[in-house]
This record gives C-alpha cells, sequence and structure tokens, in this order.
C-alpha cells in the first residue's frame, strides 16, 4: 500500500472527524488519542518515505480508521451523523483490508485480478468520500438548525425579557393609574363636599335676602295689631267708664257702638295676626331642609309672597333701589302638590335676578348721564311677574326690563357655578338649583328668552 492513502487518511479523515463529532467535547479522551495519532502516523509515514519499507502504511492506515470508526460508533446515539460516518468508515476498512490479505498471502491472485480490486477500492473511496460530503452537508444544515434554534431561543428570550419589561411597566403604569383614580376619587369627594357646602351657602344666602324682606313684611301686620290693640283699650276704658256711670245716665246706643268698634278691632287684630304668623311660618319653611314631600299650594299667593319678600328685602339693603312691579295672576289656576320651600327658592332667584337686572341698568344709564353720554332718561325699572294655566301645565313667568343675558352665554346659566354677576356678587348656583328643582323635583321644565339690553324673561313650566 502507499503510503499517500495513510497520509491523506492523517492529513484530512481525522481533522474531519474531529470538527465533524465535536470530540473535543463530546469524548475529550479520544479526541487527544486522535491528536497524538496523527504525529505518530506523520513519524511511521515518514519513516517509510525514508527507508523504503512499505509494510509500515497498512498498519498505519487501518489504525487510523479504526479510531475514526470508534468514536462514530460511540457517539451513534448522541450524534445525528455519528451513524453514517461509521459507516462511511467501515465498508472503506473492510474492502482494504481484503486486498491486503490477497495480496499477502496470494500474490499471485491478486496480480490476476488487480484491476477488480482497484477498482473495488476505488468505489470503496468514492463511496466514503461521497458519504463524507453528505455527511458534511447535512452537518451544516444540522448546523443552519441550530443557529437558526439558537436564535429563534435568542429572539424568545429578547420577546420574553421584553415581556417582562412590558409586563413590569403595566403593573407600574397601573399602578399610577390606580393612585390617579384614588386621588381622582378623594378629589371628586372633595369636590362634591364643597359643592354641597355651596349650596348650603347659597341657600342661607336667599335666606338673608329673605331676611330683610320678612322684617318689612312682618312690621305691617304688627304695627296694625299695636295700633288696634291700643285703639281696643282706650275703647275698653271709655265703655267701663260708661259702665260706671248711673243707670239713669248711661248711654246704651254708646255702649254698643264701643263693644262693636272692639269686636271689629279685635277681628282685625286676628286677621294680621294670622297674617303675621303665616309670614313667619313662610320663613321657617324656606328655612328649614326640604323633607321632599308635596303638599298642596296656592301658586297665586306663594308668588304674590315670594315677590314681596324679595323686594322688600332688596329695599332694606340697598334704599335707593325701587322698581315698578307689575302683577297679573290668574284666577283659574287651582292649587298644586309642590314642594313649597323648594319652589319659594326658585321664584325668590328669579325675582331677585330681575330686579338685580333691572336696578344694574338703572344704575348704568345714571352713570351714562353723569358722563354727558347720549342715554335713554325716560327707563322706568319694570318687573313683571304672572301666573296663567295653559292646557294641562301651569305657567309662573318673571320678566324684567333689564340689562338681559349675552346670546352666547344663554346656553349655560343653568350650569352649576356659571354666573353673569361680578366676582363676589354671585355663586352661580342659584339657576342651576332652580332648574334642578324644577325638572328633576317637579318634573316640570324652565325656559328663559333673552335680548340682551333688553330684558329677560323666565317662565317655569309645572304639570298639573
Amino acid at each position: 500500500m502507499s503510503f499517500i492513502i495513510p497520509f491523506l487518511v492523517a492529513f484530512f479523515l481525522l481533522p474531519f472527524t474531529q470538527k465533524f463529532l465535536q470530540t473535543a467535547e463530546r469524548l475529550p479522551e479520544w479526541d487527544n488519542r486522535i491528536k497524538y495519532a496523527r504525529f505518530i502516523a506523520f513519524g511511521l509515514l515518514g519513516v517509510q518515505v525514508v527507508t523504503s519499507f512499505d509494510y509500515i502504511s497498512p498498519p498505519v492506515f487501518f489504525f487510523l480508521l479504526l479510531l475514526v470508526a470508534i468514536p462514530s460508533y460511540l457517539l451513534k446515539d448522541k450524534v445525528a451523523n455519528a451513524r453514517l460516518m461509521f459507516w462511511m468508515i467501515v465498508p472503506l476498512g473492510i474492502i482494504f483490508l481484503i486486498d491486503n490479505l490477497f495480496e499477502f498471502w496470494t500474490p499471485k491472485f491478486h496480480n490476476t485480478h488487480d484491476g477488480f480490486f482497484e477498482a473495488s477500492k476505488g468505489i470503496a473511496l468514492t463511496a466514503s468520500f461521497v458519504l463524507a460530503l453528505m455527511a458534511r452537508n447535512q452537518q451544516k444544515e444540522l448546523n443552519k438548525q441550530r443557529l437558526k434554534l439558537a436564535k429563534e431561543e435568542e429572539n424568545n428570550r429578547i420577546l420574553e425579557a421584553k415581556k417582562l419589561d412590558l409586563e413590569y411597566q403595566v403593573a407600574e403604569r397601573t399602578a399610577e393609574l390606580t393612585q390617579q383614580k384614588e386621588e381622582l376619587q378623594h378629589a371628586l369627594e372633595h369636590l362634591k363636599e364643597t359643592q354641597e357646602q355651596l349650596i348650603q351657602s347659597e341657600k342661607l344666602a336667599s335666606l338673608g335676602e329673605l331676611t330683610a324682606g320678612i322684617a318689612h313684611e312682618i312690621q305691617n301686620p304688627l304695627n296694625f295689631v299695636n295700633n288696634f290693640s291700643e285703639v281696643s283699650v282706650e275703647l275698653l276704658e271709655e265703655l267701663k267708664e260708661e259702665r260706671g256711670k248711673a243707670k239713669e245716665k248711661r248711654d246704651e246706643e254708646l255702649e254698643e257702638e264701643i263693644l262693636g268698634d272692639i269686636i271689629q278691632n279685635l277681628q282685625k287684630i286676628n286677621h294680621h295676626g294670622k297674617r303675621a304668623a303665616s309670614i313667619v311660618t313662610g320663613m321657617l319653611q324656606h328655612s328649614r331642609v326640604s323633607s321632599g314631600k308635596k303638599e298642596l299650594a296656592d301658586l297665586n299667593s306663594l308668588t304674590d309672597e315670594y315677590l314681596r319678600l324679595s323686594y322688600h328685602g332688596l329695599r332694606a339693603k340697598d334704599k335707593s333701589f325701587n322698581a315698578q312691579i307689575v302683577t297679573d295672576f290668574d284666577p283659574n289656576v287651582p292649587k298644586l302638590e309642590v314642594i313649597p320651600q323648594d319652589l319659594g327658592r326658585v321664584l325668590l332667584n328669579l325675582i331677585n335676578n330681575a330686579f338685580y337686572a333691572v336696578h344694574k341698568k338703572k344704575q348704568e344709564i345714571s352713570e351714562s348721564a353723569q358722563s354727558d353720554l347720549p342715554t335713554a332718561t325716560n327707563y322706568e325699572p319694570t318687573v313683571w311677574v304672572t301666573t296663567k294655566k295653559v292646557d294641562s301645565e301651569i305657567h309662573i313667568s318673571v320678566r324684567d326690563n333689564g340689562t338681559g343675558i349675552p346670546e352666547e352665554v344663554q346656553s349655560k346659566i343653568f350650569q352649576p357655578f356659571f354666573t353673569t354677576k361680578p366676582t363676589g356678587q354671585g355663586t352661580g348656583l342659584g339657576l342651576s338649583l332652580a332648574y334642578d328643582i324644577v325638572t328633576k323635583g317637579h318634573g316640570g321644565e324652565i325656559e328663559v328668552e333673552s335680548v340682551e339690553g333688553g330684558g329677560t324673561t323666565f317662565v317655569v313650566k309645572l304639570p298639573i
């Protein structure tokens, strides 16, 4: 055997086997043996070249094939192509072994059939080369798959890391949103508390406006009571004096006349006492927290009472305030089940606003007159308050010829905290409360029509 074949095995096949089977990682002991075997093989083959001793190549060749076959066999169940590597080595070794045996034992027969043996070795070498290429290609494909899997694993690891990061961000954001929700909830509760306080302040403000009007209203009946009681005392003294005279000197007609006057005075005292009691009762109803219970009420009387209370209340605060009041109460308006103190607040707010508008316009005209600007000097502040039965509704109208409401803000006047009054002169809750009382509390409607500079009309519509 020529030294070229074992040399090629040592030079090419052994490194290919080490790389292909990855013996350094999987079989480190056999990897070292293959390394040492290569050096020994190169040394022995070098001796053969120098000495021309032909019997060194065959054992070196078969020894090297054995070094390739054993790791392939050991790794046949662990490495996908190790079995293919094994079957690449075994046929090649068998054919070369047969060739060498025949050449050694029957040289004549071997020489006679030399072509057959050479062809067999060529086929074995070709088959081994093809199997090596197949194994190499499969190894490349496996490496690609490994790289692909490694890349996928890396991508999965990156995605998992991103997923964990996103989950952390989501958890962090959720915690922030939860905290913001709690803060907003606290802010909303605080806002509700503040709103309740402002609503109560609005009620107290309307109660304060009523107080002056109540004082003025109650003063009239009390004056009548005092006056008639004093006159009645004088009449009683006169009657007592007449009764003290002798019977023949007594004037019975005068006594009867005095008694009639006393009875008439007492009736008037009773009438005005009831009037004062009615005013006090109305104030108590207005000041106390609404029970929410509806009761039959005369809307004409209720409207008239709050109209006078509003007017006298404003007069008590500002002696310069004056306005003409025009009323038209429909006698056909039936009694209606309402919450008197709530509806009273609505009427008081609307009437107060009307008086405020006409008073403000009067002041603006007066200021313009003082500044020599052209003004309408014949302006007369007037508020019209009417009630009317229209089909199945009762309409309570409050109209003024005051400053009016700009068109662009008319849609906002029923919103909470919106006010057209200067800062400090309105909470912005009056019309909002009035709207809620009429619509939610009484199932009615409240409409507004206004012309800037020409006046405003509010109409409260209550279903019968």
